[in-house]
């Protein structure tokens, strides 16, 4: 029985995309499975991830060989490890009580006296290992002249010393801002103050000249009050100029061309003038000089009688 190849062929083809269907109807969508848990038709507890359980593995055996290739039988001087239990505890033995770790009482979450256990191994172990150092000659102490190599670079650190200069200033300047600030707030305080005190002295001026005109008083006090601080204020000039003395200029004058001597009191009579009578004129004196009175302008005697010898002139006629 002779079977055409190509009927063969036509069959395995339509076997696959018979299978493919079959998956693609097995292969619910999202939608379609939205759809049944709507209608209730998924249940919780169908469907379950189960975990396999871990399969732990401890092997003794390899671990020993491990720890046996690590191990190496060398001296304590390459090794320098140590191994105690903390110092005893300085305060019990004074109170004479059992420490802590004597009694067990240890608490890991408590950080005081977690520390303070790490700082007594500590002191422990420096205790056992500086006489085991010097057993084995080996320095603990740095020398005199020993200058060890900075971690940093000269450069790295005139960086951070130019960061820290910047900052520096930078706060200088704030502060100075600040300084600056306050002054103004006070200088400016300070001259709305004067500047109300002035309007309250003009207001109460204006005030008392108001009541003056309309004849309210009659004092003039308000006047006084700004002579007297008038006065006041030229006489403290006047007293701080004294104490002060002339100035440069006046002193390099009065030294150039000499003081000038006193201007009143001229014609004051001294006894040494009394005494004199050399220039001594009678005529002068007693006013017999002349009768036809003062010289007019220009050196010439005035020719008017005077009132007297009018008047009789007048009772003649």
């Amino acid at each position: 029985m002779a079977v055409d190849s190509r009927t063969m062929k036509l069959s395995d083809d339509e076997a696959l995309l018979g299978q493919d269907s079959e998956e693609e109807n097995s292969e619910l969508s999202d939608s379609e499975f939205q759809e049944a848990f709507a209608k209730g038709l998924l249940k919780p507890g169908m469907n379950v991830m189960v975990e396999k359980p871990k399969k732990l593995i401890n092997n003794v055996e390899g671990l020993k060989q491990c720890l046996a290739d690590l191990h190496k039988e060398l001296p304590w001087v390459e090794r320098l490890d140590m191994t105690n239990l903390p110092v005893e505890d300085a305060f019990s033995k004074v109170n004479r009580k059992d420490s802590d770790l004597n009694n067990g009482e240890l608490n890991a979450e408590d950080d005081f006296q977690r520390e303070m256990i790490f700082y007594r191994q500590a002191q422990a172990t420096v205790l056992e290992a500086l006489p085991l150092l010097h057993k084995h000659s080996i320095a603990t102490k740095r020398p005199d002249d020993y200058f060890a190599e900075m971690a940093k670079s000269d450069q790295h650190m005139q960086k951070i010393r130019k960061t820290l200069i910047s900052k520096q200033m930078i706060m200088e300047r704030s502060e100075k801002a600040k300084k600056i600030r306050e002054q103004r707030k006070f200088a400016k305080k300070v001259q709305v103050e004067v500047i109300q005190k002035r309007q309250k002295e003009k207001k109460a001026m204006m005030s008392s000249v108001k009541k003056y005109q309309k004849g309210m008083t009659d004092k003039l006090e308000f006047l006084e009050g700004e002579q007297k601080m008038s006065k006041d204020s030229s006489g403290r000039s006047k007293k701080a100029m004294a104490q002060k003395g002339p100035n440069a200029k006046r002193k390099y004058k009065d030294q150039k061309f000499g003081f000038g001597g006193k201007k009143s009191g001229k014609k004051w009579n001294t006894k040494e003038s009394y005494d004199d009578v050399a220039g001594f004129r009678a005529r002068v004196a007693h006013g017999k000089v002349g009768r036809g009175g003062k010289k007019g302008k220009g050196g010439k005697q005035n020719k008017r009688p005077g009132k007297s010898v009018r008047q009789k002139m007048k009772g003649r006629k």
